[in-house]
């Protein structure tokens, strides 16, 4: 789970209005976090195999959020995979 004030620099940082919380680039970017710290979870908990299945489930989600920003704002997406740096 990610720390409230980490959450809210994210949110800050990809928001596109002052009360944007919920935005697909919003939720991409909250996702990508907590996607980072379990994976770092998983170089010292190699077993922890109900966390995977979080893991797995999560990546998926910023996957369908991903496809959905593509075909809806291609400018949008350019932007937040460079800034997060997760596609090639």
């Amino acid at each position: 789970m990610l720390a409230s004030e980490k959450k809210q620099s994210v949110i800050s940082q990809y928001r596109t209005h002052p009360t944007d919380t919920g935005s697909p680039q919003v939720q991409i970017a909250v996702l990508s976090e907590r996607i980072g710290e379990l994976t770092e979870h998983f170089k010292t908990h190699q077993k922890d195999h109900a966390s995977r299945r979080g893991l797995l489930m999560m990546v998926s989600r910023r996957r369908r959020l991903l496809d959905y920003l593509k075909s809806h704002d291609s400018e949008s997406y350019k932007d937040v995979i460079q800034k997060l740096g997760i596609r090639k």
